[in-house]
């Protein structure tokens, strides 16, 4: 990990606990608000920066790391986007119910006639 900047402890806490989190979050917020799914990208550009700043900040990590932002991004892109695929496929579902139904906790499908 020294190769990151961080340690371990620091990353599953901070990095996976606290900023995985948000990324979550994000990732349902931008569904609810319909945003388009390319939006994710420069949310969790900003939350790598500030997961990199507290790891700097708060347990003396490398601030400036290429490979610790690399790591962040790849921690928190794909948490926001199944976070954001699960938000949009229960919105899909519960506004449009008539058209739709849940084909998988990500994904929906043309409702059926019976």
């Amino acid at each position: 990990m020294e190769r990151f900047g961080t340690t371990w402890p620091v990353y599953l806490g901070l990095t996976l606990g606290l900023f995985g989190a948000a990324a979550w979050l994000t990732g349902q917020a931008l569904a609810r608000s319909w945003r388009p799914h390319w939006h994710l990208i420069p949310y969790c550009m900003l939350l790598a920066v500030a997961a990199r700043f507290f790891d700097w900040a708060l347990f003396g990590g490398v601030l400036l790391s290429f490979y610790g932002y690399v790591l962040a991004m790849e921690t928190f892109f794909p948490l926001a986007a199944l976070a954001y695929r699960r938000t949009r496929a229960r919105k899909m579902v519960a506004q449009y119910p008539w058209l739709y139904e849940l084909a998988c906790p990500f994904a929906w499908r043309a409702r059926r006639e019976s």
